[in-house]
């Protein structure tokens, strides 16, 4: 029985990534489609990631933030090392550009990788390997980019700049409102399985342990983006803002 299930589950990865190119060590399940944009507020320091994908739980491999510090999206045939990595070398004081450089020219597959990068003072940097699914591709601007692999078109990233340019608001609300907008101009052409969204800000997580402010996700569903605006709401009743 748990062999069976196994083999079931097994062949739902190999479905969900059929057509991506060779699998390597650095991501299981190969190139996976994504779009995700990561942003910076200066009003309130607030760094955050908000990612959508074909694929379950998506929230556990993409986003990386820490307060202070800057904020990461590392996807397509996703590197894992790349949020951890790109947290230390921001923290020595690289710019986003020269953090996504560093990080690029150390791996022998960057050809199949893609990652966004905004450092703690707005500065914003996005990446797309030559080999990423097409469409892929990505738009950097003043305290924000925005990325994706095997979109619909370039439509998607150019409505998750637009939305979050003129968005108003939180940084939470104007991060979901672009993920909104990418998935009405067409998303990820393969469907909608999961997302997330992650703020971080200096001693505003739980009981001020940590600074994970908002951390919330949607692994498995059908309207995954609906969902997370859904559960974000409940998080937001039960987790006021502190005051500034």
């Amino acid at each position: 029985m748990l062999a069976r299930g196994f083999a079931v589950l097994l062949s739902c990865f190999v479905c969900a990534c059929a057509g991506s190119p060779p699998h390597d060590d650095a991501s299981p399940l190969g190139t996976v489609a994504t779009f995700s944009i990561v942003a910076f507020d200066p009003d309130t320091q607030e760094l955050g990631v908000a990612v959508a994908s074909r694929v379950v739980g998506v929230g556990a491999v993409v986003p990386y933030a820490k307060a202070g510090v800057g904020a990461i999206a590392t996807q397509a045939s996703a590197n894992p090392r790349y949020g951890p990595d790109a947290l230390a070398l921001l923290a020595e004081g690289k710019s986003a550009e020269e953090t996504v450089a560093t990080l690029t020219a150390a791996d022998a597959r960057r050809d199949r990788r893609q990652i966004g990068v905004v450092d703690a003072q707005g500065r914003a940097f996005t990446f797309t390997g030559e080999r990423c699914m097409a469409w892929a591709g990505g738009i950097a601007g003043e305290n924000f980019c925005a990325q994706g692999n095997i979109l619909a078109g370039d439509a998607v990233v150019s409505a998750m700049a637009d939305a979050f340019r003129s968005g108003t608001g939180l940084l939470e609300e104007r991060l979901l409102l672009a993920l909104k907008a990418g998935d009405d101009a067409g998303g990820d052409q393969r469907g909608k399985q999961s997302a997330a969204l992650l703020v971080v800000r200096e001693g505003w997580g739980y009981a001020g342990g940590n600074d994970r402010y908002r951390d919330v996700r949607v692994d498995d569903h059908e309207a995954p983006i609906a969902e997370l605006e859904r559960v974000l709401a409940l998080h937001q009743a039960m987790f006021r803002r502190p005051r500034d």
